[in-house]
């Protein structure tokens, strides 16, 4: 396995290398912060994402090994951002490779959805009142 992992505080890639020469399919998905209103009207100004970082890396670990067990993969990318991201830079970046263009899609969505659901990954609101909320990952578009 070539798998890349990671949890850090230094900007992400826009890009990571996952191909192979068995690998028909490449999908990637790029998590970037969106600028949105508050129903107050606050602005949206920045995410704080905040890990247990030994335990998130696992996790991803995990995750990927199960989605190994359930796509033929033959590389992929997990990269998380923690710290503060502004509006327009990338968090999250999911790269998978697969025989298939349709395996590739389907293990990157489900990539990704299980992260958000499961990682001990938090994320929360920095709005330009200086106020902060935290998001629920349960939440539709979190």
């Amino acid at each position: 396995m070539n798998d890349r992992i990671e949890v850090s505080s230094e900007p992400l890639p826009e890009h990571v290398d996952v191909s192979a020469t068995t690998a028909g399919g490449v999908a990637v998905f790029l998590g970037c912060t969106r600028g949105e209103t508050h129903p107050d009207g606050r602005q949206l100004v920045a995410l704080d994402y905040e890990a247990y970082e030994e335990m998130a890396l696992k996790q991803m670990h995990d995750l990927a090994a199960a989605a190994r067990s359930k796509w033929p993969i033959e590389r992929l990318a997990i990269l998380h951002r923690v710290g503060r991201v502004g509006l327009g830079d990338p968090s999250v970046l999911i790269a998978v490779s697969t025989p298939h263009r349709s395996e590739a899609f389907e293990a990157c969505r489900w990539l990704i959805d299980t992260l958000k659901k499961d990682v001990a990954i938090w994320k929360k609101e920095v709005w330009d009142d200086g106020g902060t909320s935290w998001v629920d990952p349960g939440e539709p578009g979190s």
